[in-house]
C-alpha cells in the first residue's frame, strides 16, 4: 500500500500529529522540528514522543519525516547566519535521536553571490562538523527549483554536496515534484529519463523521500510555487505515474501542497485510487 502523509502542524504535540494522520488516512506524516521561519523550539516531551511511537504500531504510521527551519542556511554569506545553521542542525540531530526510523529534510540553502561551488562546500563543511557515526537519523538533501542563488538547483550540485560529506551513509536525497519541475526537469513527458539522470548523477540508492507538489509554473519557471494535486502544470496523470513508478512506489511520499486537512484528505484518497 502507498505509504504517503502530509505535513502537520507539531504545536498540539507528537501524540496529536499520529491521532490527525490516521484520521486522514495517512500512514506517514512531515513536521518542522521548530519555528519555520524563526529559530524558537517547543520543548519535546519524552512522554509524548513515547507516546506517539506507541501509537505507530497501532496505526500503521512509519517513516515521519522532520523538516528544519526554512531559515537555515549553511551556506549565507553572514558568519552570524551560517552560525546559527550550525547550532541548529546539531541541536535538531541530537533531539531527532528520540525517534527512531526518522529522516531529517533540509533546503541546502543559498550561496548569496559566492557562488555554487563556494556554498556546496560550506554546506558540506556544516555537515562534517554535526554528523556523528552512532546517529540514527538519516539527513537528506532536497532538490530544489534554482530560484535565485539557491543551491541544490540540479542533479549534479547535490551530488557535488554528498561526495564532500565524510559520513555519506548518513545522507539521503528527498525529491521534491514541485521543485525539479520548476528547476527543468520535465517529469510530465520524460519522467524516465528524469529518474535515470538521477540514478546516473546521484544514484536511486540515495533517494528516501518523495513531496509531492503540483506546480502553479510551467517547467524551467524556477520560481517554488506549490499548488494542489492535478489542479498545477504537472498534472494529476503525471502523479499516477509518480506513484505507481517502481522505481518510485515504495518510497514515502509527503504532501506539501496549499491545504489544510480536509483537503490533504482527499488528496490522500486521490493518490490511494492511483495504485488500482
Amino acid at each position: 500500500m502507498l505509504r504517503i502523509g502530509c505535513h502537520l502542524s507539531s504545536s498540539k504535540g507528537f501524540l496529536a500529529m499520529a491521532k490527525t494522520a490516521e484520521s486522514i488516512g495517512a500512514t506517514t506524516f512531515q513536521f518542522f522540528t521548530r519555528n519555520p521561519r524563526g529559530g524558537a523550539v517547543k520543548e519535546w516531551l519524552p512522554e509524548d514522543v513515547a507516546a506517539m511511537l506507541e501509537y505507530f504500531e497501532k496505526a500503521g504510521i512509519a517513516k515521519p519525516l522532520a523538516h528544519a527551519p526554512y531559515t537555515l542556511n549553511a551556506c549565507a554569506k553572514e558568519e552570524r547566519t551560517r552560525e546559527f545553521a550550525l547550532e541548529t542542525f546539531a541541536d535538531d540531530l541530537k533531539r531527532l535521536e528520540m525517534i527512531p526510523g526518522v529522516m531529517y529534510n533540509f533546503h541546502p540553502g543559498s550561496h548569496v553571490g559566492q557562488g555554487a561551488e563556494e556554498g556546496i562546500r560550506l554546506i558540506a563543511d556544516t555537515l562534517n562538523k554535526t554528523l556523528w557515526q552512532e546517529m540514527h537519523t538519516t539527513v537528506l538533501l532536497e532538490t530544489m527549483a534554482g530560484k535565485g542563488s539557491e543551491v541544490g538547483r540540479s542533479f549534479e550540485e547535490l551530488r557535488a554536496i554528498l561526495d564532500r560529506v565524510e559520513l555519506s551513509d548518513k545522507m539521503g536525497v528527498c525529491l521534491d515534484t514541485c521543485h525539479v519541475w520548476d528547476g527543468g526537469y520535465d517529469i510530465v513527458e520524460h519522467l524516465d529519463d528524469v529518474l535515470g539522470e538521477f540514478d546516473r548523477i546521484i544514484g536511486l540508492e540515495r533517494l528516501h523521500a518523495v513531496h509531492l507538489n503540483d506546480s502553479m509554473n510551467p517547467c524551467g519557471a524556477h520560481k517554488d510555487r506549490h499548488e494542489k494535486i492535478g489542479q498545477g502544470h504537472i498534472g494529476t496523470e503525471a502523479f499516477r505515474k509518480i506513484v505507481t513508478h517502481p522505481m518510485l512506489k515504495n518510497l514515502p511520499f509527503y504532501l506539501e501542497t496549499p491545504n489544510e486537512t480536509d483537503g490533504y484528505r482527499a488528496e490522500i484518497a486521490l493518490l490511494r485510487g492511483m495504485e488500482e
